[in-house]
């Protein structure tokens, strides 16, 4: 027999009350929860359409040029005083290019200078040692030999310098900072520029332009619109080590002049 005032039914009132009362309490605090993300829609590529006239001939002259274009590392040759052992170690990267069938390389004197060998590596990935053939320290020009002995790579095809005016594009092509084969574009800044050398005579008759030139390009390519060599990429003018926008070439006169009589 359950009697009303007992305290077994006291408890269960207020347990049954207190359970009433969190129902009400959750009810109240309820909000609904976040739906579930919908999923990014699908975008429809959009045509490109044909490339712009100066985007199709840059892309040719790159493709066109790029065989010609070598990478070159040097390496120097040291003797250990302890051992007496002579070693190669690596002294510097720059750029050269095709001169002719024969094999022949330009570079610039500084990138090969002080160093004992030198080794040119093709744009298929085929490296062969090169043989200094001559220099001009005046110029900072050089000249290597390689033997192809099949799949040569074409020479780049020869300009002039003579001609040039300021403001027509000009295009170089070399290994900035290890980064090989870029192309980068600008325009003939000025002519008949002279350059202090820091460490040998001053270099005279240069071609100044805005074409992104950095550490490891000296001795590549400056070619014009039709993708002629009209100049060998040389030197930077900047207080920061890279490009600033002030690059030097030698004119492709000079190169003549120079690798000719060599």
């Amino acid at each position: 027999m359950q009697y009303p005032n007992s305290p077994d039914l006291f408890l269960k009132r207020v347990f049954a009350v207190g359970a009433v009362a969190a129902v009400l309490i959750l009810l109240w605090n309820w909000r609904p929860g976040p739906s579930a993300p919908e999923p990014a829609q699908v975008r429809t590529v959009a045509a490109r359409g044909d490339l712009a006239a100066d985007e199709k001939s840059t892309i040719e002259l790159f493709e066109k040029s790029r065989d010609s274009v070598v990478y070159i590392s040097t390496a120097a040759l040291v003797r250990n005083v302890w051992t007496r052992d002579v070693f190669s170690v690596p002294k510097g990267t720059g750029s050269g290019f095709i001169w002719d069938e024969a094999g022949h390389v330009v570079t610039n004197f500084h990138v090969i200078a002080g160093a004992n060998e030198a080794t040119v590596t093709l744009a298929d990935g085929r490296d062969y040692k090169a043989a200094l053939v001559g220099a001009s320290q005046v110029h900072d020009i050089a000249v290597l030999k390689i033997g192809v002995g099949f799949k040569r790579p074409p020479p780049v095809p020869v300009g002039t310098s003579r001609d040039l005016k300021v403001g027509q594009k000009v295009f170089a092509i070399g290994n900035p900072f290890g980064l090989d084969w870029t192309l980068t574009g600008g325009i003939v800044s000025a002519l008949d520029r002279s350059l202090g050398g820091q460490e040998g005579p001053a270099i005279e008759h240069l071609i100044q332009t805005d074409a992104a030139i950095n550490p490891g390009n000296s001795g590549g390519p400056l070619l014009d619109s039709a993708g002629r060599l009209i100049g060998i990429n040389t030197a930077i003018y900047s207080p920061s080590g890279a490009s600033a926008g002030i690059g030097f070439a030698v004119p492709v006169d000079t190169v003549m002049r120079v690798v000719c009589r060599n």
